[in-house]
C-alpha cells in the first residue's frame, strides 16, 4: 500500500509541475500577443501624424517687408533766461526683401 501512495504523491507533483509549465507558456504567448498589439497601436498613432519634416525636401519662400515712418518738427520757444528748442524728425523708409530657398535634389 505504501508503494501506491508514494506513486500518487509523485504523480500529483508531476501534474502540478506540468500545469505550472502550461500556465507559464500561456502567459508568454499572451505577452507576445499584447506586445504586438501595443506596437501596432503606436505605429497607427505615428502614421496618423502625417508627413514629418524632412530637411532634404525643404522649399522655403521668404518675404520680408519693413515700413518705417518718422516725423520730426523743430520748435523754438522764447522764455525767461533764453531760448528753448524742441525737435521733431520726419522720416519715411520702406524695405522689401523677397527670395526663395530650395534645398535637396528632389
Amino acid at each position: 500500500m505504501n508503494i501506491l501512495r508514494r506513486g500518487r504523491r509523485g504523480q500529483s507533483t508531476l501534474e502540478f509541475v506540468t500545469l505550472l509549465i502550461i500556465i507559464m507558456g500561456v502567459f508568454i504567448a499572451a505577452g507576445n500577443y499584447f506586445k504586438r498589439g501595443i506596437q501596432g497601436r503606436w505605429k497607427a498613432s505615428i502614421d496618423e501624424l502625417g508627413d514629418q519634416y524632412d530637411p532634404r525636401l525643404t522649399n522655403t519662400s521668404i518675404k520680408h517687408i519693413l515700413v518705417s515712418n518718422t516725423e520730426t518738427r523743430i520748435t523754438t520757444i522764447s522764455a525767461e533766461g533764453g531760448l528753448w528748442s524742441l525737435r521733431d524728425d520726419i522720416t519715411n523708409s520702406l524695405e522689401i526683401k523677397t527670395g526663395g530657398t530650395t534645398i535637396g535634389a528632389f
